[in-house]
């Protein structure tokens, strides 16, 4: 946690009356508003030497202590969760990760993620990269599919992550976005980072903004959606999805940055529809250029065909106006 809360925190005279919640959100605490929220349901916040309410609104000279408890130890167990493996040697292996799974243990997700699934896969593993994150390179979000990397050694993991601080893997993503992109390519050069106010969510409007890029290509146009080939540059968080919803055009099914675009899209969608499709490293060894690729997820597909028929429907129906 990159915020230690001070043992006593005085509201100043300069403080407008506001909820407890918001006002620790403001202060920039590293903690979302719903964690704060449950530390208050704990009684791990006090104000005044008493415990307090979400709805509490400070006053000048209240003296506020917060109290985070340590967190639990994360058991990790091997789990024989299946994995579609991609290529695999002595010292990395590469997969396909199916939307749903979780890459690595969090509160709320202590079982069936990858990691688990790895340590059952790769005897050896724990150690690699940190004893949370196990040969964990780098991450996609649990409703993203796609190629991912694991290092299965030191060495492969320290020059596999020094590639990918340098920016020179290569990285294509299949995602549908709602409306028709006006451009046929494009880029989008936002810094982005924690929001202000929502912890969980990632956004322009923030105290500690990093520099991120994302270029896209246009393969594909329908009645209501793109299919865009997405390139991002920069390997922030949420990334690409913060940048579709930025263009105007988030990605189908995110109900995180989706907004009311994806709310109102005509047709439904059980995940976003963001794929890892390619995947370009040098070998941590032998240095050779690798390069592997995932086939769309067949929820992607049927969208897509869906889609196209809706596109030949409208195409019928002006031939027919036409007489």
């Amino acid at each position: 946690m990159s915020f230690s809360p001070p043992p006593s925190w005085v509201v100043s005279s300069h403080t407008p009356s506001e909820r407890i919640d918001l006002y620790l959100i403001k202060r920039g605490i590293s903690l979302s508003r719903s964690r704060i929220q449950k530390l208050i349901d704990e009684r791990q916040i006090l104000v005044n030497g008493r415990p307090t309410k979400a709805s509490y609104r400070v006053r000048e000279g209240d003296q506020i202590d917060i109290q985070i408890p340590p967190p639990a130890p994360l058991e990790l167990i091997p789990e024989e969760v299946p994995l579609d493996v991609l290529y695999e040697d002595d010292v990395l292996l590469v997969l396909n990760k199916p939307a749903g799974m979780v890459v690595h243990p969090a509160p709320g997700h202590d079982r069936g993620t990858l990691v688990h699934a790895l340590l059952h896969h790769c005897r050896g593993l724990p150690g690699i990269g940190g004893r949370e994150r196990p040969g964990i390179v780098h991450r996609l979000d649990k409703e993203t599919s796609g190629v991912m990397v694991v290092a299965k050694t030191d060495q492969a993991h320290q020059r596999l992550s020094k590639q990918f601080k340098l920016h020179t893997i290569d990285r294509r993503y299949m995602a549908i976005v709602t409306g028709k992109v006006a451009k046929n390519s494009g880029k989008i050069d936002l810094s982005i980072g924690r929001d202000r106010i929502d912890r969980k969510k990632i956004s322009a409007r923030t105290a500690h903004p990093r520099e991120s890029e994302t270029h896209y290509v246009v393969r594909e146009r329908f009645r209501i959606a793109t299919l865009l080939e997405v390139y991002p540059q920069t390997g922030r968080t949420h990334q690409i999805r913060v940048h579709m919803a930025h263009l105007g055009h988030p990605v189908v099914g995110d109900k995180i940055y989706g907004g009311r675009a994806a709310r109102m899209f005509e047709i439904s969608a059980e995940r976003q529809m963001l794929h890892a499709e390619r995947l370009g490293f040098n070998h941590p060894v032998t240095d050779e250029r690798m390069i592997f690729s995932a086939s769309m997820p067949v929820d992607m597909e049927v969208l897509l065909s869906v889609l196209r028929q809706g596109n030949a429907s409208s195409r019928s129906g002006l031939r027919g106006a036409g007489g």
